[in-house]
């Protein structure tokens, strides 16, 4: 249940990175919601195997590389969902990292910590 939350949290947070981050384009809400969706999934699925396969280099940039990885997955979700859209490698960054801190303050602030 919490998985699924979070996937919401990432459409709401793709809407208001859409407000600040210039490149990125949503057309409706529901792209928002399909494209945190695929979001989630992106990074469920094929970001550990690229942080895998870019070992090297991510040491080699003390971890810096991440950004790209993380850069990379965005743009992937916005490939596969129609009405979502980022215009390049920057807007994919910025949108990334705003993303992230929003979808987590939210994450914080409506689910709170997870109780084992």
């Amino acid at each position: 249940m919490r998985f699924i939350a979070r996937l919401f949290l990432n459409g709401l947070a793709i809407i208001a990175a859409s407000y600040v981050v210039p490149g990125l384009h949503i057309t409706t809400p529901m792209a928002a919601v399909i494209a945190g969706i695929f979001l989630g999934l992106v990074n469920a699925l094929v970001r550990p195997i690229l942080l895998l396969l870019t070992l090297p280099l991510t040491l080699l940039t003390l971890g810096l590389f991440i950004f790209v990885v993380n850069s990379a997955c965005f743009a992937l979700a916005a490939y596969l969902v129609p009405g979502f859209s980022v215009d390049g490698f920057w807007s994919a960054l910025f949108g990334a990292v705003i993303v992230s801190l929003i979808s987590w303050v939210l994450s914080v602030l409506l689910i709170g910590p997870k109780h084992d």
